[in-house]
């Protein structure tokens, strides 16, 4: 049986270094996790199969997270207040678990039971205008009063106006580096009441500070950990859209709040309408939107191999040269389903599961989600 189906307990503090190594490794994320601890039954077997792996795939050398680099980050992760939580534990959030290759791994701070009720995200411009913000604060307020957490990323305009607003009745930040990093600077102060009124959540280290590429990862987990994604203020190209296809594609209610055409802070979220996203002019049009989907039962998500019972792992198969250039011929630039690739090369699934991972860590494989994979052009 794949062990990504049995939901794990709570894991040990050996596991969780395993589990904190492997996530931190050179190129391992989520995907690329999750195939490793079901292909070898845990992080512990990955991480003594990940060298030889990277070697097979045509990179003589990978950097592996070592014990201490893995021990210092939580005993600074402790001292921040910081909690590290797998998937399925306590203060993990259920439906973030039901994307495609959820973090294995986030850190939070604050009251975890948050992250349990039911929660929507509000988004919007750094630059949000004057109504824009008082709007923002009448929705996110009366959210709360309706017995939701309200989401949103700690950046300047709409959601600061978001978290101001619903920090009393639970509030989630989802921030772009270390939970103990301060950013933006002006939000010191509300940063610090949401760790210890609402929730903070990161998938990043402590102490890192948010570069250009985390802001989408953490707008993935902004849409991840919620039923719906409301959109107050975005212009043509802003992240805040970026957010909402991303809620698109994990099956999430996309909300926009119509705008002046005469205003650029506007144009995006006309354009979502257009696309067929649920107008807002009231909390009642995201209640009665959602009102179906409350209180049902999530599916079980898959999840990780966490038990690293001391089972020996089936050895790899042997795979010869010619089987991994039927591979390669069958991959290219564009995203192509795993299925497919079994089916083209007339492989053993295995054997081709076996050969993307050693060319994912070799750095020549680029996972998309949904089980499709491309190759990358050198």
């Amino acid at each position: 049986m794949d062990k990504a189906t049995s939901k794990p307990e709570r894991l040990n503090d050996a596991q969780r270094l395993a589990w904190l190594r492997l996530i931190r490794s050179e190129n391992i994320g989520p995907a690329t996790f999750r195939v490793l601890v079901n292909q070898f039954g845990g992080a512990i077997a990955a991480i003594e199969a990940v060298p030889h792996l990277s070697r097979r795939g045509g990179r003589p050398t990978i950097r592996l997270c070592t014990e201490a680099e893995a021990e210092a980050e939580l005993a600074e992760a402790r001292k921040a207040g910081m909690h590290l939580v797998a998937l399925g534990e306590h203060g993990y959030p259920p439906a973030l678990a039901q994307i495609d290759a959820p973090p294995p791994l986030i850190y939070v701070k604050g009251r975890l039971e948050l992250a349990r009720l039911p929660i929507i995200a509000i988004v919007g411009a750094r630059n949000g205008s004057a109504v824009g913000q008082k709007f923002t604060r009448r929705i996110a307020r009366a959210l709360g009063h309706e017995g939701f957490v309200v989401a949103s990323g700690l950046a300047r305009g709409i959601d600061t106006a978001a978290h101001t607003a619903s920090l009393e009745h639970g509030t989630i930040a989802v921030v772009a580096g270390g939970i103990d990093v301060v950013y933006p600077p002006e939000n010191a102060a509300l940063q610090e009441s949401i760790g210890e009124q609402g929730l903070l959540i990161s998938e990043r280290p402590p102490g890192l500070a948010p570069r250009g590429k985390d802001f989408p990862r953490r707008n993935r987990l902004i849409s991840g950990i919620s039923l719906g994604v409301v959109v107050m203020e975005a212009a043509q190209r802003s992240g805040s859209l970026i957010t909402a296809r991303l809620a698109g594609e994990q099956g999430r209610e996309v909300f926009a709040v119509p705008g002046s055409p005469l205003d650029p802070r506007a144009a995006g979220t006309n354009n979502l309408l257009r696309q067929g996203a649920t107008l807002v002019t009231e909390v009642s049009d995201i209640v009665d939107t959602l009102s179906p989907i409350l209180g049902r039962t999530p599916p079980p998500p898959l999840e990780f191999a966490s038990s690293d019972d001391p089972v020996t792992p089936a050895p790899l198969p042997d795979i010869g040269q010619t089987e991994r250039e039927r591979v390669l011929e069958a991959l290219g630039p564009s995203p192509v389903d795993i299925d497919e690739l079994i089916r083209a090369t007339g492989l053993e699934a295995r054997k081709v599961h076996i050969i993307l991972l050693e060319l994912d860590l070799a750095g020549r494989l680029q996972r998309h989600g949904q089980q499709l994979v491309s190759l990358i052009e050198p």
